[in-house]
């Protein structure tokens, strides 16, 4: 994702901690009891985390566990950047206490075709998926409604109001959505009033 829009690909990171805060309770990164990074964390090549990327893009790479406050199994997360190939979803299977799969997404899928295989997610798992910024055409927004997952759960991350009183109605017809959060250096309703979801704001200090 270019850096011309100010964000960076740290976005990915940030909004999945927040679908973490908001939909499952509480979120903890990495094995340590006290919620620190490890020492010396590697990845699969030798090299340390620090050398392959920045801090918060690290966030991304890392698994992340989320606790439902509402539900008293210890359940596993399995978290991807992009939408997982039919064969991946079918590996899920195998994932032991599987109870969250996250889609954290730059872009919208293109169609219906990129996103039917969601429904071969384990039914026991519900679906997380962050989508940056308003739907950019309706048949974007419709395309999720008919993914054949009951457990699915979509929040949209934008900048500022919608552009168009048609952005509005695209949301307002997506079932599985559960909440909108615009980033906004003054948050302030207007221009949402139509909107039949919950709105939250998020103030981004660099």
């Amino acid at each position: 994702m270019s850096t011309a829009r100010g964000r960076g690909p740290s976005w990915r990171g940030l909004a999945a901690l927040l679908a973490a805060g908001l939909l499952a309770g509480c979120a903890a990164s990495g094995p340590a009891a006290d919620g620190a990074a490890p020492a010396d964390p590697t990845t699969a090549s030798g090299s340390t985390a620090a050398d392959v990327d920045a801090p918060d893009r690290r966030i991304t790479a890392d698994a992340l566990m989320l606790i439902d406050r509402t539900d008293l199994r210890i359940g596993t997360t399995v978290q991807y950047a992009r939408i997982p190939s039919p064969a991946e979803l079918l590996d899920l299977r195998t994932v032991v206490g599987l109870a969250h799969l996250v889609l954290v997404l730059d872009e919208w899928p293109e169609g219906f075709t990129a996103i039917q295989h969601l429904g071969l997610v384990p039914p026991e798992a519900d679906v997380i998926v962050v989508l940056r910024g308003y739907p950019p055409t309706r048949s974007a927004a419709e395309s999720w409604n008919l993914v054949e997952n009951r457990r699915l759960r979509l929040i949209v991350v934008a900048a500022g109001p919608p552009p168009s009183g048609d952005a509005l109605t695209d949301l307002n017809l997506m079932r599985a959505l559960e909440r909108v959060i615009a980033e906004m250096e003054y948050p302030s309703r207007i221009g949402f009033e139509r909107l039949q979801r919950p709105v939250s704001f998020r103030k981004i200090v660099r």
